[in-house]
């Protein structure tokens, strides 16, 4: 036998399998640290807008709805999303987005601020898009059979256009509003059934998307780009 067929001292299977054993404990440790990291980033981004619930059990419940909107949760429902926080039913998590007093627009403005003290750089670029969420009957604000590019065809459906936030540090949703169609705001009983405030007049979906980009520049958001499809 050769010396160089022989496996050298340190070189043997046991000590393979220790250090493959070695480099998993390492990565398993990382990647709790990883978890811990963004749970404590979620709590921190919680304290910032919990101000914005005037009651301790929404303000409470919006931290469990955010874990379950980034956690493994397959389909983000109502009931799902209540499972996931060990709730027996929906009910207080349906509560939160119908009923509960709490401005979602100021909590928009602080996610923004957020974003921006993150992610902000000069060279950004401000992207806006639409997107479809498909639904049975009629009573969903702005539900009517439209295009929807989720589902690649004309369907029962909201729309909402977005604008997202893209630097060379990341990348986040920044703002929102929903596509109401003129059947719905030539239909004022319609309209006040669903809880539409009265001001609330059509736009088209570049309309709204202008309004989000005027919110944005006029917040002081940094960005050098503006890009679309098309909407």
């Amino acid at each position: 036998m050769r010396w160089g067929s022989r496996p050298l001292a340190g070189d043997g299977p046991a000590v393979h399998s220790a250090m493959e054993g070695g480099r998993a404990g390492a990565d398993e440790a990382a990647d709790i640290q990883e978890v811990q990291a963004w749970a404590a980033g979620l709590e921190a981004l919680h304290a910032r807008i919990a101000g914005r619930f005037a009651r301790a059990e929404p303000r409470r419940r919006a931290l469990a709805y955010l874990r379950g909107l980034l956690g493994n949760v397959a389909r983000k429902n109502g009931w799902q999303l209540a499972e996931h926080a060990g709730e027996r039913t929906p009910d207080g998590m349906q509560r939160l987005l119908a009923t509960a007093d709490w401005d979602p627009d100021r909590v928009r403005d602080d996610l923004r601020g957020y974003v921006v003290e993150h992610l902000g750089d000069a060279g950004a670029m401000l992207v806006v898009d639409e997107t479809g969420f498909l639904k049975k009957g009629t009573t969903s604000v702005g539900v009517q059979r439209q295009y929807s590019g989720t589902a690649g065809k004309v369907d029962n459906c909201q729309l909402g256009v977005f604008l997202a936030y893209a630097s060379p540090r990341g990348r986040a949703m920044i703002d929102r509003e929903l596509y109401l169609p003129e059947s719905w705001t030539d239909d004022p009983e319609r309209c006040k059934a669903a809880r539409v405030p009265e001001q609330v007049g059509f736009r088209t979906k570049p309309q709204l998307a202008q309004v989000m980009l005027e919110r944005a520049l006029d917040a002081g958001v940094p960005a050098t780009w503006v890009t679309a499809d098309e909407v």
